[in-house]
């Protein structure tokens, strides 16, 4: 059985009985499947109905849902074949972000993005997709070797933000994240920028300063998360949904705002309930965009990239 949200409860009592029912059938007792086929149709009408009216905070939830895809999902779906970079060949390693030399649908990039891991060994071992200084430093190495052989560079991006702890501030936290992003403004080739979870703060502008941005249906993408927000406004953790409502944090509202390019639809449910009709569907966005953006010249694709960013601050 999938993990439920909040919000799904009544969707998992449904599924429960739909699964109670089948071993029933399974046992050899007399034949269910006429009540099993009524019960998925209602489960399925239901599932529709919730996905269809999600609130900011809900959307919140479906992004950060441990089932939903990670990097390693998207390289294993998506690439005919990856070789992983490691290190900043400063501090250390930083496996909250993996980058490496892919190559998707004949394209040749260099794909970097946030790992956030499956397990709780893994979480650990990827620090929950939080990076700390020598993790973009990474990711500003990868870039500036895919500048230098022409590669375009596609990131995905799912972090709830960069690592807040003391070390991380004291090896340069912010100043290492302001590298990344004057590195992305700086490439000379195409960078395609995915938001397919959560998008925190500057831990994911770091890597989503692209050409164009693309962001799952379900992802969120602020300035702070719901709860930081919450903390600072209010004081008081049950604000979040409120918060989240008042930052505007989902794709449509993003979209509409002109701070995303491309919105990736998912399947019903969310991405976590299909991973690979998902993934698909990105992939499909991502070869097009790069389809067209490798048909600009160095120039043309950093002065775009530039003009779009200062844009949105009015200048």
């Amino acid at each position: 059985m999938p993990t439920y949200l909040d919000f799904e409860r009544p969707l998992e009592e449904l599924d429960t009985r739909i699964a109670d029912l089948r071993g029933t059938n399974a046992a050899g007792v007399p034949d269910l499947s006429a009540e099993v086929s009524r019960l998925e149709a209602k489960a399925n009408k239901l599932l529709a109905d919730l996905y269809a009216n999600l609130t900011p905070w809900q959307k919140t939830q479906v992004a950060r849902h441990p089932e939903r895809p990670h990097f390693r999902d998207y390289v294993a779906r998506m690439c005919s074949d990856f070789t992983p970079l490691a290190g900043d060949r400063a501090f250390a390693d930083d496996a909250a972000i993996i980058g490496g030399f892919a190559t998707i649908d004949g394209h040749k990039i260099m794909l970097i993005g946030h790992e956030k891991g499956h397990d709780t060994a893994s979480r650990l071992k990827h620090n929950f997709g939080m990076a700390k200084p020598e993790g973009y430093r990474k990711a500003i190495r990868l870039m500036e070797l895919a500048d230098r052989y022409g590669l375009p560079v596609v990131t995905l991006v799912d972090t709830s933000g960069a690592f807040p702890g003391v070390q991380a501030e004291e090896r340069g936290q912010a100043e290492a994240i302001a590298r990344s992003i004057e590195a992305c403004l700086n490439l000379r080739v195409p960078l395609v920028a995915a938001i397919v979870g959560e998008g925190g703060s500057g831990g994911a502008i770091a890597l989503a300063t692209g050409n164009v941005v693309l962001m799952f249906e379900h992802a969120v993408y602020s300035v702070i998360s719901p709860e930081g927000c919450a903390s600072i406004l209010w004081r008081a953790a049950d604000k979040a949904p409120d918060a989240a409502e008042a930052m505007k944090v989902t794709a449509a509202d993003l979209d509409r705002l002109g701070f995303i390019d491309v919105l990736v639809p998912e399947p019903l449910g969310g991405a976590h309930r299909n991973a690979d009709v998902a993934i698909d569907s990105l992939k499909k966005v991502i070869v097009e965009r790069l389809g067209i953006l490798v048909r600009q010249t160095s120039d043309q694709l950093k002065t775009a990239r530039r003009a779009k960013y200062l844009a949105m601050t009015g200048d």
